[in-house]
């Protein structure tokens, strides 16, 4: 009776694993997809039942770690996303002084940005001194293929993997079109060696940017970028420049503490 009642909780255990491993795979799918997949896109892409998808979303939509994207569909939920950033917090908290020291001292707007799918999401800003200055919302996304710090980004990763998040950035952004695949895999190979990514004027007129990227501790990337109207930006590029590599500098010294 003893080793029944054993093989039943052995039993029992393996079956909450497969739950959770499942689960796993069905937000993993929906990390690459901020936009939401319908529950037959899940099943396909995890495969599975798509009656047991509905039942590992159900749970996890009592958790709010998905939410409704659509009629049908669904995508990461808030519930998750504290968490993430909960897990993260340590790097931002440790950015943040940084980012308004290096605000103070170009005088332009300063954005920390993070990966998310084929996107960059800004999550912190520091507004610029200068009359005309550029500035987005927080929590907006933007492509990695035509921005500086999304081209940053895709330097972290070896031409493989960027290759896989160029196509992703595509997907998500398609009034983004890709010119020339050739010169931008030549752009990250420079990015690599030298650190700074440039945007002149490509993700819209009338602005360019400089930015950087590192990992954090978790080994996830993070990018600053300066955008500056694109009137003034050329005769500040190599300032800003050895501004961002001062500051990739510090923070790395900092994280590694």
């Amino acid at each position: 009776m003893q080793a029944a009642k054993e093989a039943e909780e052995k039993n029992a255990a393996q079956a909450g694993i497969q739950v959770i491993a499942r689960a796993a795979s069905i937000l993993r799918t929906l990390e690459n997809h901020p936009n939401g997949l319908s529950l037959g896109q899940i099943a396909k892409s995890v495969e599975l039942a798509r009656s047991t998808v509905q039942r590992i979303v159900a749970a996890l939509a009592a958790e709010d770690f998905v939410i409704a994207s659509g009629p049908g569909d669904v995508r990461i939920g808030p519930g998750l996303v504290r968490i993430g950033a909960s897990a993260g917090s340590n790097a931002a908290d440790l950015i943040r002084p940084h980012l308004r020291a290096l605000g103070e001292t170009v005088g332009e707007t300063v954005d920390l940005a993070v990966l998310s799918g084929g996107s960059t999401v800004f999550v912190d800003q520091v507004p610029g001194r200068q009359r005309l200055v550029a500035l987005s919302a927080v929590g907006e996304r933007f492509p990695l293929h035509c921005t500086a710090n999304g081209k940053a980004i895709l330097a972290c990763f070896s031409p493989e993997d960027a290759d896989d998040l160029i196509d992703e950035s595509l997907g998500e952004h398609p009034d983004f079109p890709l010119k020339n695949r050739g010169k931008l895999r030549a752009e990250l190979d420079q990015i690599r060696k030298s650190h700074i990514a440039f945007d002149l004027e490509e993700h819209g007129p009338g602005i360019s940017a400089a930015g950087i990227a590192l990992l954090d501790p978790m080994g996830r990337p993070i990018a600053v970028s300066i955008p500056v109207p694109a009137q003034r930006f050329a005769d500040q590029r190599e300032i800003l420049s050895n501004q961002l590599k001062l500051f990739r500098k510090r923070i790395r010294a900092a994280i590694a503490r």
